[in-house]
């Protein structure tokens, strides 16, 4: 019988970590990007769910690098209360950009070119805006389903109307300054008037009146602009319901509007 102290002793050694080689934990990584993903997916779904076309659309202008802005415009009241993401509270933003193809869609070709070069005029894409600089800071361009929306505004220390419907110099100057812009435009037209609202409550509401005697004498300034009474296709006074920033009380909504409709508008 062999000596039992001369068999060779063999000791095994377990080696530290776990039994998946050098990619033991990739797939924790690839696990949590697919949980991001898929809860990216869902508030999307979410979003898209519960958000308003007009919202929508503003989240699009918002993250697309076309999105046609003002030199200088202002927005509604509140997140998204305005025509864009960008003009949310109501303030002065300075922008970029211009009119895209699927904005001027329904003008037709030569009217689109047409819609186009007044917009880059009066905000001075590309070279000289054709209105002074200090008037551009009363005015706002943007593209709705109506059609081009040319926005004028008064702004402390430079109202547009001198007490009642007296329209100011500088009114008169702008609404010529675009009129000239709009004779190359064949499209019909739509004047609207804002008022801010008063302090204080009164028996008489008179924003209604003052709202529809603005619009008539912006009406008569168009008309002396040079553009014939017969593309006027709606007169409105808003009265102080619908302001643009907050507080309504603010000289910022005292404001007219010039549309330039699209055919099907």
């Amino acid at each position: 019988m062999s000596d039992e102290s001369q068999r060779p002793i063999i000791i095994k050694r377990k080696k530290a970590g776990g039994g998946d080689g050098h990619h033991g934990g990739a797939w924790k990584v690839a696990y949590a990007d697919f949980v991001t993903a898929m809860m990216a997916f869902f508030m999307l779904m979410w979003l898209l769910n519960a958000t308003t076309e007009k919202q929508r659309k503003g989240l699009s202008d918002y993250f697309s690098p076309t999105v046609p802005l003002a030199r200088s415009s202002g927005g509604g009241d509140g997140a998204l209360g305005g025509q864009t993401l960008t003009a949310a509270d109501g303030t002065v933003q300075a922008g970029s950009g211009g009119l895209t193809e699927r904005q001027l869609q329904g003008f037709g070709e030569g009217e689109a070119a047409a819609v186009r070069e007044a917009a880059e005029a009066i905000l001075g894409k590309g070279g000289d805006s054709v209105l002074e600089e200090n008037d551009r800071s009363h005015v706002t361009v943007r593209m709705t389903d109506e059609g081009l929306v040319i926005e004028l505004f008064s702004i402390p220390g430079s109202p547009l109307f001198l007490g009642g419907a007296v329209p100011s110099p500088l009114l008169e100057r702008l609404v010529r300054t675009i009129s000239a812009q709009a004779s190359g435009v064949e499209a019909g037209m739509a004047l609207a008037a804002h008022v801010a609202r008063e302090p204080l409550v009164r028996r008489d509401r008179p924003a209604w009146d003052l709202s529809l005697a603005r619009v008539q004498a912006l009406r008569g300034l168009v008309e002396q602009g040079g553009l014939p009474p017969t593309r006027l296709r709606r007169l409105t006074g808003h009265g102080d319901r619908e302001p643009a920033v907050a507080p309504p009380v603010d000289l910022r909504n005292d404001r007219v509007e010039i549309v330039l409709l699209r055919p099907d508008a």
